[in-house]
């Protein structure tokens, strides 16, 4: 991601769903004027969701994601079903596509109805308009509404003669109409002139030549709140208390060394961290400070599932997969298994897990979170997040909460 890019997660996801050779990549490459997608006679031709972020006016900063057909066969094209289905789950605005010489399948009649379970504005495009006669299209029609599919819930489009492509676009911008967020990560606990200390570890496992977007996306908050902050390494925290001519407001750090900043930030200092912020910005703070305390009631051989929302190339010493399940097992004193999922990879049946942790999420969007914190309340497991767990296991969850006055446990 460029420094100047709005983040995938605050961004708008549209996705275009439908048979193979329904037209799903031609509309979506139409409706962006690009050729984002790989376009083929074919079937299958999109194998894997492909996603791409741009600028889609009149609605601004958007995901596009073109989707493997619905109807995929054999034992791979179910693999590519699922995926398909997966991307329901970050998808803010759905377009169905038809092909409209085909008219309304089965697929797409069990498509729309998930759709619709989940909640997801959409609307139903029939593609190909351009090779049909007009009693074709009225019959095409015909079919729609025995489906339950009203007048104002579908358009004719055709990818390739550009008919239709706008009245989509505006079609689609009134559908995903980008939602009012008045959260904050951390601006609307800090006054003009406050002074903030983030502390981020450079080790190993840190990007090269950057920060991390929880990192960036934190500053940029400060900043909006005319205050200042100050970034340094965990080893010199001390020493910058000591430089300092005021009393820095609060301190935020990286959960891996939340033990040592601890040791290091004066009591009266309000302390907190990335994760813990974001689990408050993406609305499953509570969830998460309550779920930590499923660690006290794990028994040998329960099943523990941590899951990140995005995909890296995990290192010796990885915090997910390596440090996570050492400090719990430390913990606890019991013989666990750990499963692992990262980028889209969640499973919608979670009752084998006695807990669930997730990192702070700040690669998802708010519907995928939220779709995640639904499947473990329905099933009633517990679920928590990287940073919160730590401060738990460390015995400063209660500090680490102290910054948010209004949070009631």
């Amino acid at each position: 991601m460029g420094m100047n890019e709005t983040p995938a997660s605050e961004r708008v996801h549209i996705g275009f769903f439908g048979k193979r050779n329904a037209g799903k990549s031609s509309v979506m490459n139409a409706v962006t004027g690009q050729n984002l997608a790989v376009v083929s006679e074919v079937k299958g031709t999109t194998t894997d969701p492909v996603l791409k972020s741009m600028e889609l006016l009149p609605l601004g900063p958007v995901v596009m994601m073109d989707t493997p057909g619905i109807d995929d066969e054999g034992e791979l094209g179910s693999l590519r079903v699922g995926k398909s289905r997966q991307t329901l789950n970050k998808t803010d605005a759905a377009v169905l596509v038809l092909d409209g010489t085909e008219g309304f399948s089965r697929e797409d009649k069990e498509l729309l109805e998930l759709i619709r379970k989940k909640e997801i504005p959409w609307i139903a495009v029939l593609n190909k308009r351009d090779k049909l006669s007009d009693q074709e299209v009225c019959q095409a029609e015909d079919s729609l509404r025995k489906n339950g599919i009203q007048e104002n819930e579908f358009l004719w489009v055709s990818a390739e003669k550009k008919m239709g492509i706008q009245e989509l676009k505006e079609r689609i911008a009134l559908l995903a109409k980008p939602r009012e967020n008045s959260r904050r990560l951390a601006g609307d606990l800090l006054a003009p002139g406050d002074l903030v200390i983030l502390v981020v570890p450079v080790d190993k496992a840190a990007p090269k030549g950057r920060l991390i977007l929880p990192q960036q996306q934190t500053i940029r908050d400060i900043l909006e709140a005319d205050a200042c902050s100050v970034v340094v390494k965990e080893n010199a925290l001390k020493e910058t208390f000591d430089k300092l001519a005021v009393k820095p407001r609060m301190v935020i750090t990286d959960s891996q060394v939340f033990e040592k900043v601890s040791r290091d930030t004066p009591l009266d200092i309000p302390l907190t961290s990335f994760s813990i912020l974001f689990a408050r910005y993406k609305g499953n703070l509570t969830t998460a400070a309550k779920g930590a305390k499923a660690l006290e009631t794990l028994k040998d051989k329960d099943k523990i599932l941590i899951s990140e929302g995005c995909t890296h190339h995990r290192q010796c010493g990885d915090i997910g997969t390596v440090k996570l399940p050492a400090w719990i097992r430390e913990y606890t004193g019991k013989d666990l298994e750990f499963h692992f999922t990262s980028g889209t990879e969640f499973p919608d049946n979670l009752e084998e897990y006695s807990l669930v942790v997730h990192c702070g999420g700040c690669m998802l969007g708010e519907r995928e979170m939220k779709y995640r914190l639904n499947c473990a309340r329905e099933q009633e497991i517990p679920m928590t997040n990287y940073g919160i767990l730590i401060a738990y296991m460390k015995g400063i969850l209660e500090r680490s909460l102290g910054v948010f006055p209004d949070l009631f446990l």
